[in-house]
């Protein structure tokens, strides 16, 4: 049996999963709540109840998986901090996984399981810009394209314009569901658009992709298991530039 707990507070959406895996067959326990500024308060209570839900204790479970961004600072915070403190708690390895990455695993569940294409994921990061990448599905398969990245929406419509050129593309994320509008002045193919409004990151999509993660083998130490803020990371390149 393979049994990964994980957890997602990169937005306003805050949720808890336990995925099992016995005999090939999937058993998933979840709890979801659209809670901004409310993610302290609730994600410790989600993860014991799917715990108790599934009748194991978190020393049970192989790895702690959590969502590691990109998305809201303090939600990050929050997530990192109780993964890397239940890791320790119960010596077992911590799994991140990116945000985004959760988010194009759900646009393809949103899709026919042959899906194959372009997802173009955003999360609104406020102050006029957000988190996107390209990620490419290759029949269930994700590979993402380039780099996650925090720029104008401008930016990612201009990309999202160059792949309409040659096939459809399906966008997802509350990126897209504030600018979307925004986009008809770039993005011309508008019949080659697929828009699935409303989807967070969720940590249904965060165990799937740890687990993946985990059967391949794949290893992370609490050092490695740090969030992903792009805002500082494009401060750390202007700095580093400037001197």
């Amino acid at each position: 049996m393979t049994c990964i707990i994980a957890i997602e507070t990169a937005t306003e959406a805050c949720s808890a999963a336990l995925l099992i895996k016995k005999a090939g067959k999937l058993s998933l326990y979840h709890r979801f709540l659209l809670a901004p500024r409310e993610h302290t308060k609730l994600i410790l209570p989600m993860l014991e109840e799917v715990l108790q839900e599934a009748e194991l204790q978190l020393s049970d479970v192989n790895a702690i998986a959590f969502g590691r961004g990109p998305g809201a600072f303090t939600g990050l915070r929050i997530a990192t901090g109780i993964a890397q403190g239940l890791s320790l708690s119960v010596d077992k390895p911590t799994v991140p996984v990116s945000s985004l990455k959760a988010m194009a695993l759900a646009a393809i569940k949103e899709s026919e399981p042959s899906n194959s294409g372009s997802i173009v994921v955003a999360i609104d990061a406020r102050m006029g810009e957000v988190y996107w990448a390209e990620y490419k599905s290759n029949h269930g398969q994700l590979a993402l394209v380039g780099e996650e990245q925090l720029s104008n929406p401008e930016t990612m419509f201009v990309q999202t314009q160059a792949l309409t050129e040659t096939h459809a593309v399906t966008v997802i994320g509350s990126g897209w569901d504030t600018y979307i509008d925004s986009a008809a002045e770039i993005i011309t193919n508008r019949d080659r658009i697929n828009h699935i409004p409303q989807k967070f990151p969720d940590a249904v999509e965060i165990s799937a992709l740890a687990m993946e993660s985990f059967e391949a083998g794949e290893s992370y130490s609490l050092e490695e298991a740090q969030p992903v803020y792009l805002r500082n990371n494009v401060a750390e390149k202007s700095r580093k530039t400037k001197d």
